[in-house]
């Protein structure tokens, strides 16, 4: 089980005042010497955060794994296909939206998915993740399209208020973990997971690969500096 850490949020706060700094690519550089496995990025079509030339620069620096978060438009899956990154998790995306608020609608995409989206991805060498909730159904059809991976949303799991609440979301969460383990899918997970509910989410749910985190460790920088942020970070998930 391994960190891979979303440096969305860093290019959140360059544009802000749209001086360069601070550099999302720098900031990767970091996270990987402080222990990350790797480093996770979404380049958005309103390109509110990570923009086109940080995706060249990141490839270029990145020496882990780098997991390309993106929709599957043509514009992003050529992009794609031309940097072609360790991992690619396919999500859904609104513009309204303020970040992911789901897994993806498997039944509505499971046609064009199977017919535009995966075949050129899966010709990239590129291991193909898919953002989905912890939902058996959903689970089954991403083993029908091909891909090797996903990713399972724990947004409910992490917003959840009541302790009756977390426990569900857990023991949905360990199901669909289980579920994919026995399809040969490769499980990873992420979605407003933090230093509070990221060891009891790992002590509950086997087979995990792949853990995101970004939000809650770029907030935890601005107090503790990124690199021990990273670092404390790395050691809950090494001994949860």
């Amino acid at each position: 089980m391994e960190l891979l850490v979303n440096i969305d949020h860093i290019a959140t706060l360059r544009n802000a005042r749209g001086e360069g700094v601070p550099d999302p690519t720098e900031a990767a550089q970091i996270c990987e010497n402080a222990g990350a496995a790797g480093i996770v990025f979404h380049l958005r079509e309103d390109r509110r955060h990570i923009k086109d030339h940080d995706v060249y620069s990141l490839k270029d620096a990145v020496k882990g794994k780098l997991d390309f978060e993106m929709a599957a438009t043509d514009e992003m899956i050529g992009l794609c296909e031309k940097i072609r990154p360790e991992i690619c998790t396919l999500v859904p995306e609104s513009r309204e939206e303020l970040t992911t608020e789901g897994g993806l609608n498997m039944r509505l995409i499971m046609g064009d998915y199977r017919k535009r989206v995966v075949p050129r991805l899966l010709d990239t060498g590129t291991m193909i993740s898919l953002f989905v909730d912890p939902n058996p159904d959903d689970i089954q059809l991403c083993k029908e399209l091909g891909v090797q991976a996903i990713e399972l949303h724990t947004g409910r799991y992490a917003n959840a208020q009541k302790a009756s609440v977390v426990e569900h979301e857990l023991e949905r969460l360990r199901e669909a973990a289980e579920l994919a383990h026995s399809l040969g899918l490769i499980v990873n997970a992420g979605h407003g997971l933090n230093y509070v509910n990221t060891t009891p989410f790992i002590r509950t749910v086997p087979h995990l690969a792949d853990i995101s985190i970004g939000h809650a460790l770029v907030t935890h920088a601005v107090f503790h500096g990124l690199e021990n942020s990273v670092r404390e970070m790395v050691r809950i998930i090494k001994e949860g």
